[in-house]
């Protein structure tokens, strides 16, 4: 281009970086600004006194839409990242029995047959249906949807019987599975979208067949790296991002967005702008009111929306006995549901995860210690609780349950740093609607066309990315939005790219 086009990013989230990525690769000039000192958003580090956490996702799944990311800006992952896969993949406590998860197949096998004493053909079925299904879904989800002719496609077509509808995952799952405790081993991983096992659509029984069939990776100093990689990118190819540097509106005129004016006044403009903020959170603080009609601040009120969750990093003197990752499921599993995203209560009886990365990666921590991150489904605040006044006890219950569910008695005194974060400083901190941490459900009224388009409906030159818009929350979905995002920019001004077929992948980077 003789005179290249100005693309502007608001975030330097993982969607806003690899939408700056590959733009910038494709020779348009890139500028991406961001609040944070860091770039990552909520995919960026954590770090206090020699301790380093991730703010937000702890594991890597679907590696090969990342590795295509790079290469499709003529890079390869590995020379910026250290990939290491883990297995097994975590381990499910119980109320009275442990599973040990892996991606092995015969291993995984032997194992329910030991905890559960089921008939071990349902794990074959599953992995052989949910494998099919994947591949007549997958090349579903990553298209555009910016117009209702994408429902014309012959994949789409397709791929209709397999979207089980109107089955949940939990639901989805009773065709392999009888016993309910097997099918929580395969149905809790609905919280990585915030949802609930039995509202969660059965097409998102995607989401365990992929840890089984493909693994899960740790990245060598936190999956924060990742965000890291991606900005020196963006810088290598010539794009800019200015960190610390808050974005206080967009600029709209004759109903396109012409670029942003910053919170120290400043005006910059653009040829088009992505918006990599939560969604809500920038429809409702970032465009003056009035100016949206199909997401006004009251119709954006009424949406659905995740849950939301309560964080505890904690930098400990001592190195535990636990694996890589752990998932403690509440007593009354159900019942624990139903207060998180129905009756919008606290409750006594709480699943949670632990991360205790230290015992892969020792650069997370001085030596002999280790940083563990706990997080805690919680309900977004349309619960109308107060944070403030709850966050301490929350936290006495949230050490207390691990050591009684995993025997850290003594953690209190182990202790040396900490940092809380709380639904509501999910949505005063972080700039997260609601604290809805997974942004929008991903109920099916509120996916693909009926999900915020990519190219924004509403206005010209805006462009979407992140977990609050096509195809959802997740690090591999958010990666496929900025591509989807950075494919129609780069079409729209006739500029040549590089395409690799989505997909290709699957035939490649099984773990």
């Amino acid at each position: 281009m003789a005179s290249p086009k100005h693309i502007i990013i608001v975030g330097a989230g993982p969607g806003g970086l690899c939408a700056g990525m590959l733009l910038s690769h494709r020779g348009f000039k890139v500028t991406i600004f961001d609040k944070n000192q860091d770039v990552g958003g909520r995919n960026r580090a954590i770090r206090l006194n020699g301790f380093t956490f991730d703010t937000g996702p702890t594991f890597l799944l679907m590696k090969g839409v990342l590795d295509e990311m790079f290469e499709l800006c003529g890079r390869r992952s590995e020379d910026y990242l250290e990939f290491v896969n883990l297995n097994p993949m975590y381990r499910l406590v119980y109320d009275d029995r442990e599973l040990s998860v892996s991606s092995d197949h015969d291993t995984m096998q032997a194992e329910l047959q030991r905890v559960f004493a089921e008939n071990g053909d349902g794990y074959e079925r599953f992995l052989n249906n949910e494998r099919e299904r994947f591949s007549y879904l997958y090349p579903c989800i990553t298209r555009d949807y910016s117009s209702l002719s994408a429902f014309l496609s012959l994949d789409l077509f397709r791929a209709l019987p397999w979207l089980a509808f109107p089955k949940s995952v939990f639901h989805n799952l009773g065709q392999y599975f009888d016993q309910e405790k097997m099918r929580l081993a395969f149905s809790f991983q609905s919280k990585y979208l915030g949802m609930s096992p039995w509202e969660c659509p059965a097409l998102f029984t995607m989401l365990p067949y992929l840890e089984h069939d493909y693994g899960i990776y740790h990245i060598m100093g936190g999956l924060n790296r990742i965000a890291a990689a991606m900005a020196q990118v963006v810088t290598e190819s010539g794009g800019t991002i200015h960190t610390g540097t808050a974005v206080d509106s967009l600029i709209i005129e004759a109903g396109g967005v012409q670029g942003v004016k910053l919170q120290n006044g400043e005006i910059v403009r653009g040829d088009e702008v992505i918006v990599n903020a939560d969604f809500a959170y920038a429809m409702t603080n970032l465009v003056e009111p009035g100016v949206l009609r199909k997401y006004a601040n009251d119709k954006l009120e009424k949406r659905d929306y995740s849950c939301s969750t309560f964080m505890l990093y904690l930098g400990l003197d001592k190195v535990y006995d636990l694996p890589h990752h752990t998932i403690v499921f509440a007593k009354d599993y159900q019942t624990n549901i139903r207060n998180i995203f129905n009756n919008k209560t606290l409750t006594e009886d709480f699943s949670f995860y632990v991360q205790n990365a230290s015992v892969t990666d020792a650069s997370l921590a001085p030596p002999g210690k280790s940083a563990l991150y706990v997080l805690v489904p919680m309900p977004n605040n349309d619960s109308g609780l107060d944070w403030q006044a709850h966050c301490q006890s929350v936290r006495g219950q949230v050490l207390d349950t691990l050591g009684a569910r995993l025997g850290l008695k003594d953690i209190r005194a182990h202790i040396e740093c900490e940092k809380i974060i709380t639904p509501q400083t999910w949505e005063t901190d972080e700039h997260v609607y609601k604290g809805a941490t997974f942004s929008l459900s991903h109920k099916f009224s509120q996916m693909l066309y009926w999900r915020p388009h990519n190219r924004f409906e509403e206005l010209d030159n805006c462009y979407l990315v992140g977990g609050g818009t096509h195809p959802g929350s997740g690090l591999p979905t958010i990666y496929e939005s900025a591509r989807i995002s950075a494919n129609l920019i780069a079409k729209k001004h006739q500029v040549a790219f590089k395409d690799i077929k989505q997909s290709a992948w699957l035939k490649k980077t099984k773990a």
